[in-house]
């Protein structure tokens, strides 16, 4: 009787257990266990000494899961806290085998496992994705040699030339530590007292008051490896690499009133994006580049190869695309690999090899020390997102985390006991050796005179930009000084900007209320104790053999594709049906997104009584999520829309951002309500091509608009300066 009990009892649970599974995403039978793998009766009530009595010390099962719990959370990362991450692949397109012996950039057709992190620089992980700041972009290559780590930015130069100075630019960045305030902001004192007497920073503060500091998405921004690499072939001969990731999207960006209103409305936002373009099958791509100088050609520019503040124009050595990635996979869990990996850029594989960069040198020690803290000890390379593919042999043991059990005695090199083993490996049979170097120096802290052309390329790139993208750049250079409450640390920086451009300058003092003042004599505090300060003083901007490169403008992007973009259809009752879908179906059909906006969720009813489902609302929803909008034709949708505040902010928003705005027949009475009709010359702004404001125009015409990003015309017209 008792064994027919417990097979009745075995087989109610069975059926529990099932009925349970169907209502279960992840279901998969398997009985809850301890970390140690005794199965668990009861996870949901502590042992007391009676139901209501204390609990016991002796209580395992909750010992061991709220320790666990306790401890979820391992320090954040210094900088590259707030990140987003994704799995997928490189695959080599040209072969570099006449540069380097790496092995996954020989075939064309190799394609290797990659994961990809996007990161914010300083903020913490609760800050906003949105903030001005440069942008993280490290890939991890799962090759055949082992990992490679490229560990670059969305920005090809760096504020600093030595790494000495990093952890004095990190303090100076991150909130000031009398009140922990601004989060994820440089706009405060610190930040730009640091500025103010680092010249050698100038180009990458041109860069990082851009667009390209606030990027519309990770899809949509490049990456560079910063640093200057070496390339080295199968004979021992050296090349000159710079880096390059090149979106199939384009470059493009949002503006800055947008990316405080969306921190507001979805802090999430590029995390968001880059995990629904995965999950929908718009893969995010871009192309691999190289920029390569052979050894004999190391001074042969008017800037030093090694300095990180400075980039290889492309007119002076084009960008050769020899690759592409694409990432088609999100994490199966963030902190096990998103939180958990490890990037560093001293993992290299035979065949690259690091220059004598002073930046580039410092990471080298800087990030494993940081991932040893991080990551609980040294064995932080066996964490399974951070493993290689190919299997690890050598004597290191034990540590904390250990997961590797060792076999044997020989726990040192060189051995009999072990058989020799793990033997080493020679150059020909696959073993790394670094590239043979002359040297031939003092001991000398010190900066070579190379580096102490500050304000040249700060002023090739402001020279290269847009008129809209140099407006933006004096509009954010306002905003940021203008949060700077000593006025001799915004004189400072202004008479930094003189030397980069006067016109620059002018307007940007005019905006915090005084006069370009003159230069301080002695600006440069990268100078040698001993040295004479007037012997390294930055020069005003020279002339150079490139003034403009086109390159540095993201109005020479690529702009040839809807993919992903997120078009917006306002309705109300009375829509009318045929014009709604007729529009949405061409839309996705080109690959973008479309939602359905109305007052309300559920359904609106068409003008001929059909259930249009609605996605969104305009309380949950906003402009600033979107990158264009669309109104359909139907009198009595567009009358109520015009009735709804809400509404009429959203046309107008979008109409100040420059974002493309489409309207069918009585959809532009809404367009008409809502943007003032500010006339030159007599003709209305409305239904203008031109500016990206179509009225009865074709599908076709409102695609071909959508893929220029934006109509910057209209902030021309705004005056954004005054």
């Amino acid at each position: 009787m008792a064994k027919q009990k417990t097979n009745e009892n075995g087989s109610e649970r069975d059926a529990k257990k099932a009925d349970l599974e169907k209502n279960t995403v992840s279901g998969d039978g398997h009985f809850h266990t301890s970390n140690h793998g005794v199965r668990i009766n009861d996870d949901q009530n502590s042992l007391k000494t009676g139901e209501r009595g204390p609990t016991l010390l002796e209580d395992f099962h909750f010992r061991e899961k709220m320790t666990h719990f306790d401890h979820e959370r391992i320090p954040e990362r210094i900088v590259h806290a707030r990140g987003s991450a994704a799995h997928g692949y490189f695959e080599l397109t040209k072969s570099l085998s006449e540069y380097t012996r790496a092995a996954f950039l020989q075939e064309p057709g190799t394609r290797t496992p990659v994961f990809v992190r996007f990161s914010t620089v300083a903020g913490s992980r609760g800050s906003t994705d949105l903030a001005r700041d440069a942008r993280g972009f490290a890939v991890k290559f799962y090759t055949e040699e082992g990992n490679y780590d490229l560990v670059g930015n969305n920005i090809p130069v760096f504020f600093i030339q030595d790494a000495m100075k990093f952890p004095d630019l990190v303090h100076a960045v991150k909130p000031e530590p009398d009140n922990e305030m601004p989060q994820a902001a440089s706009a405060h004192d610190t930040f730009w007292d640091f500025i103010s007497l680092m010249p050698e920073s100038m180009h990458m503060i041109m860069w990082t008051m851009s667009d390209r500091a606030i990027p519309r998405s990770y899809r949509m921004m490049e990456g560079f490896g910063v640093h200057t690499f070496k390339f080295i072939n199968d004979s021992n001969e050296a090349f000159f690499v710079k880096f390059h990731w090149k979106p199939v999207l384009g470059v493009h960006s949002v503006t800055w009133e947008e990316a405080q209103l969306i921190s507001g409305k979805d802090p999430d936002f590029h995390r968001r994006d880059l995990w629904e373009a995965i999950e929908q099958g718009h893969f995010p791509e871009w192309n691999f580049g190289v920029q390569i100088v052979p050894e004999k050609d190391e001074h042969k520019f008017d800037f030093d190869l090694l300095d990180p503040t400075k980039i290889i124009p492309e007119e002076l050595v084009p960008v050769e695309i020899v690759g592409k990635l694409v990432l088609d996979r999100n994490p199966d869990n963030f902190f096990a690999e998103t939180e958990q990996v490890a990037f560093h850029p001293g993992h290299i594989v035979p065949g690259i090899d690091f220059t004598n960069d002073p930046l580039l040198q410092g990471r080298l020690f800087s990030y494993t020390d940081t991932q040893l803290i991080r990551l609980g000890g040294p064995n932080f390379q066996e964490i399974p997102i951070n493993r290689p593919v190919v299997p690890v042999r050598n004597n290191q043991r034990d540590g904390h985390m250990r997961q590797t059990i060792n076999r044997g005695k020989s726990s040192y090199h060189p051995n009999t006991t072990g058989g020799g083993c793990p033997f080493q490996a020679k150059m020909s049979e696959g073993g790394f050796v670094s590239h043979t170097e002359k040297i031939d120096a003092v001991k000398i802290r010190a900066r070579s005179q190379s580096f102490f052309d500050h304000f040249s390329q700060a002023a090739l790139f402001y020279n290269s930009q847009s008129d809209i993208e140099k407006i933006h750049i004096i509009q954010a250079l306002r905003f940021e000084l203008g949060k700077v409450k000593d006025p001799g640390i915004r004189k400072r920086v202004v008479a930094m900007l003189s030397q980069v451009d006067q016109s620059l300058a002018g307007q940007v003092a005019e905006g915090l209320g005084f006069v370009v003042p003159d230069v301080p004599a002695h600006l440069n505090q990268s100078i040698p104790a001993d040295g004479n300060p007037d012997d390294f003083q930055p020069q005003k901007s020279a002339q150079k053999e490139v003034q403009v490169s086109q390159a540095l403008s993201m109005a020479n992007t690529v702009k040839n594709s809807i993919k992903s973009r997120r078009i917006a259809i306002l309705v109300s009752e009375g829509v009318d049906e045929v014009s709604l879908n007729t529009m949405k179906e061409i839309i996705e059909d080109a690959s973008a997104e479309t939602k359905i906006l109305a007052s309300h969720l559920g359904f609106v009813s068409s003008d001929s009584d059909s259930l249009i489902a609605v996605d969104e609302t305009f309380s949950t929803s906003s402009s600033v999520l979107f990158d264009a909008v669309f109104v359909p034709h139907g009198h009595k949708s567009s009358d109520k829309l015009q009735k709804d505040e809400r509404v009429l902010n959203f046309i107008r928003e979008m109409y100040r951002h420059s974002k493309v705005i489409a309207a069918d027949r009585s959809g532009a009475d809404l367009l008409h309500a809502a943007i003032p009709k500010i006339s030159v010359q007599g003709e209305t702004r409305l239904d203008n091509l031109a500016n990206g404001i179509l009225i009865n125009r074709t599908a076709k015409e409102f695609i071909e608009a959508l893929s220029q990003h934006r109509f910057w015309d209209r902030e021309k017209m705004l005056n954004p300066l005054d």
